[in-house]
């Protein structure tokens, strides 16, 4: 019998998936077909000198996270990279077309590309990391390719988080979704896309740390704000935590970090207590 898989675990120990979501406000994403190693920043995922120039970005660059791309059936192409800013009031790509990975040793990540209007939804897929990102994000990943064409849809490197497969995340917006089913993944992505968030499955925004992330939550949810642009965060104060609306009502939360369930990290692993971020308004 096979032992239980992560992301059954977490659900099972009833770990909340709110404000969970991977911090970073840049994003490199690469074209890599095939097989990726488990850590896609280890030496050898890239020829030397594209490993070294996308090293160097990477330490340079605060807030920054490198992902592998890959869409299955898609050959032949140039190779494809995308930089991307998900900050709160900045969404901001640029596409560049490569002959080779060795080509990105030559590439001005700050500069080069060309401006895109373009909306990407990344599904975790990355099996040689944790078997539940390959048995959930596959199926995600297939129930999305029916509506998403091109290069709106790409299977993604580890994007933090496999207990809480299948993960999804929606760039530049920087929306990141967990525990997402097949069944409903082509209604939470286009909602998403058009700019509202599904907040059962809503690990938080990626431009704000998990602190913020519970905070943001709370509001939405008492406030019932839905659409990404309805709240601006207003400032942090320790541990509280102000947003404010469109309408300019403003709102206060308080967080505190708090032990919660004990459940693996990812498959293999031992059971350990999770950090839970719980806030409330004030």
């Amino acid at each position: 019998m096979s032992s239980p898989r992560c992301a059954d675990l977490s659900r099972a120990a009833g770990e909340p998936l709110a404000a969970t979501a991977t911090t970073a406000e840049r994003w490199l994403l690469v074209e890599v077909p095939g097989t990726w190693p488990r850590d896609v920043s280890d030496e050898g995922a890239l020829p030397e000198g594209a490993q070294e120039a996308v090293s160097t970005w990477l330490a340079g660059t605060p807030g920054s996270r490198l992902q592998f791309v890959r869409r299955p059936g898609r050959s032949g192409a140039r190779t494809v990279v995308f930089v991307v800013r998900a900050e709160e009031t900045v969404a901001e790509m640029r596409r560049i077309e490569l002959a080779d990975h060795a080509d990105l040793a030559h590439v001005d990540f700050e500069t080069d590309g060309d401006l895109t209007e373009m909306r990407l939804v990344l599904v975790c897929g990355h099996g040689t990391r944790d078997a539940c990102c390959a048995r959930d994000g596959t199926a995600v990943f297939g129930a999305l390719a029916e509506t998403l064409r091109g290069e709106d849809l790409w299977i993604s490197s580890h994007q933090g988080g496999h207990r809480f497969a299948a993960n999804v995340l929606v760039l530049p917006a920087g929306l990141q979704f967990g525990r997402v089913e097949a069944d409903e993944a082509p209604s939470l992505v286009a909602r998403a896309l058009e700019g509202t968030i599904e907040l059962g499955r809503y690990r938080g925004r990626t431009c704000y740390p998990q602190a913020v992330q519970a905070a943001e939550r709370a509001v939405r949810e008492a406030a019932k704000l839905e659409g990404v642009t309805d709240l601006r965060l207003a400032g942090t104060d320790g541990p509280l935590v102000h947003f404010r609306a469109q309408d300019g009502t403003e709102f206060v939360a308080v967080v505190e970090e708090i032990e919660g369930p004990t459940t693996p990290a990812s498959c293999g692993a031992d059971p350990e207590p999770q950090k839970v971020f719980r806030a409330r308004i004030v």
